[in-house]
């Protein structure tokens, strides 16, 4: 026969086995994106343009929501600090600066690229003004 703080342990052990499962069901139950905030077409353009951002290594020099590389600037608000100009971000992406190299990417891969950061720059945003350019082409962080 169970002791009493044998069975309080297994109801704690069930309980906390739900409380995994409920909380695990309920993370990829939500949708990546709200389904009234984007048309299909332009969700696929998001995931795309995610896969274009990893597939050239972007993260390794700079940061989305202050995470990634410190040797470019912030992405996550890059759209809207450029007043939207699209045609600026191509031709930094196309050409490159400074540091920056250049990338030959397909129309396809750099409307994808845009529309995330875009979706990007709409969900939140990230302090640049905390940034200090040093001389040598990186940026501080300051407090």
């Amino acid at each position: 026969m169970a002791t009493f703080p044998q069975i309080r342990t297994r109801h704690f052990f069930v309980f906390l086995v739900c409380c995994f499962l409920t909380y695990s069901f309920w993370i990829y139950s939500v949708p990546y994106f709200k389904p009234n905030q984007l048309t299909s077409r332009e969700q696929n353009l998001v995931s795309e343009g995610r896969l274009v951002l990893q597939k050239y290594n972007c993260h390794t020099c700079h940061q989305i929501y202050g995470l990634g590389g410190y040797l470019g600037p912030d992405l996550t608000n890059v759209y809207s600090r450029r007043n939207q100009n699209e045609d600026y971000l191509k031709a930094i992406i196309h050409s490159g600066v400074r540091q920056m190299p250049a990338f030959k990417m397909s129309e396809l891969e750099m409307t994808s690229l845009l529309a995330f950061l875009k979706n990007l720059d709409a969900t939140g945003n990230a302090d640049v003004t905390k940034y200090q350019p040093e001389s040598i082409g990186t940026f501080t962080l300051t407090k």
